[in-house]
């Protein structure tokens, strides 16, 4: 057996955290009139480096067919994301005292979602977005916006013809980038002086613990803890001087980073999540086995839930078109059989199938004109969000549903 090489440093992957098997590209969404072609999958396997413990996934697609110009992800339709980079806003003007003469860029800018606030506070904003239909919308909102792919030749141009940045940010980027090392070669290509880098994500210790395989997904070709981030920044120059332990996304890390010779001092979350992750024995092969069986587990509970309910005659919807709603769907081989349909406030969703299920998508106001007696929450991580907006039906009857890290029923 041939192995493929981390995308980091290049050794080969010989251990596994969890093979998933043959999965659709979770967002991209099926025209109606295409629901008798079967959707193309691709691997969907789960690796750890045994050298610098990145977890990763193989490049099974290339990234212009994920992040194409009919990308649906629109970060905006979230209330709770907006609330939560309108806070990231409000916090990073103070810490880093910024005005404005100085200015944001923000890498995988998306919508706007984030650097509108800062646009609204006056500071020069720049974003760098790949997908031409959710940077339209960010233009829309005054965010200047670059449609192109980070790495370190385009760091190179914006550093020829734009200012130099106080602070560059990213959200639940640094997974989706599949040559990792270039993506953090272009940061350290445009930082200067003091200037800071800050970059969430998803904490693998979180998906260990609470069995998050559902937020493996072929754009997310890393799957990161801070032991293989600082391993990486440190290649390319850069230094991490604190850690925010955040509650998005089922729990992620906030990590800021500056130029190995930056004046900025160790916070105090550093130390911590180092700590938790050597209790997690994390620099250690011992620290990934066993996750297959918890997902096998998880798999299998639901199955046996829905199953139970169908049999009864209950009625069960989902909520949240989401990519981590289609990597369960499609590993549990869960189809309309079982779910009748999803709802999702995306209208780029809306009037579409899912990926692989094919579950028809509807808008929120299907649930009700007839409420089920089930709807399941596919993005677990905005459970109570979901649940506050669909209050009605809770108190009608309808019962909500997550299956991550076990399943809940309220």
């Amino acid at each position: 057996m041939t192995h493929p090489a981390c995308r980091s440093c290049g050794a080969a992957l010989t251990q596994t955290l969890v093979d998933l098997g043959l999965s659709p590209l979770a967002n991209s969404y099926v025209p109606p009139e295409r629901a008798g072609t079967a959707c193309p999958r691709y691997p969907l396997h789960a690796w750890v480096c045994n050298d610098c413990y990145l977890v990763q996934v193989e490049d099974a697609v290339p990234a212009d067919e994920i992040f194409n110009a009919d990308y649906a992800y629109f970060s905006s339709y979230s209330d709770s994301w907006l609330a939560h980079a309108r806070a990231y806003v409000e916090q990073m003007v103070d810490r880093l005292d910024l005005g404005p003469d100085d200015l944001v860029i923000e890498i995988a800018s998306n919508d706007g979602y984030l650097l509108q606030y800062f646009v609204e506070k006056g500071i020069p904003v720049l974003g760098i977005e790949p997908s031409g239909s959710v940077a339209a919308a960010a233009e829309e909102k005054g965010v200047r916006t670059l449609v192109d792919y980070f790495g370190e030749a385009l760091a190179r141009k914006v550093a020829a013809t734009e200012k130099p940045p106080a602070l560059i940010a990213s959200a639940n980027v640094l997974a989706h980038v599949p040559d990792i090392n270039d993506f953090v070669a272009g940061i350290a290509t445009l930082l200067t002086g003091d200037a800071v880098y800050t970059v969430e994500f998803p904490h693998l210790l979180n998906l260990i613990n609470e069995v998050q395989f559902d937020t493996i997904y072929h754009e997310h070709y890393s799957y990161l803890s801070l032991l293989a981030v600082e391993k990486i920044f440190a290649k390319a120059g850069l230094r991490v001087f604190d850690v925010e332990e955040l509650p998005t996304h089922g729990g992620s890390l906030r990590v800021f980073a500056c130029l190995e010779g930056a004046s900025h001092p160790e916070g105090p979350g550093l130390a911590k999540v180092r700590a938790d992750e050597a209790a997690a024995q994390f620099d250690r092969p011992e620290g990934y086995m066993n996750f297959t069986i918890q997902v096998e587990a998880l798999r299998d509970g639901l199955l046996a839930f829905l199953r139970e309910a169908n049999a009864r005659g209950d009625t069960i919807a989902a909520y949240g078109a989401a990519a981590k709603g289609n990597t369960l769907l499609n590993y549990a081989g869960i189809g309309p059989d079982l779910i009748s349909y999803c709802v999702d406030r995306n209208p780029a969703k809306q009037n579409t199938l899912l990926p692989g299920s094919h579950i028809p998508v509807h808008g929120v106001e299907a649930l009700r004109e007839t409420p089920p007696d089930y709807v399941l929450i596919l993005p677990w991580n905005i459970r109570d969000e979901v649940t506050d907006q669909l209050s009605d039906l809770k108190a009608h009857g309808t019962r909500f549903v997550t299956a991550v890290p076990e399943i809940r029923i309220s």
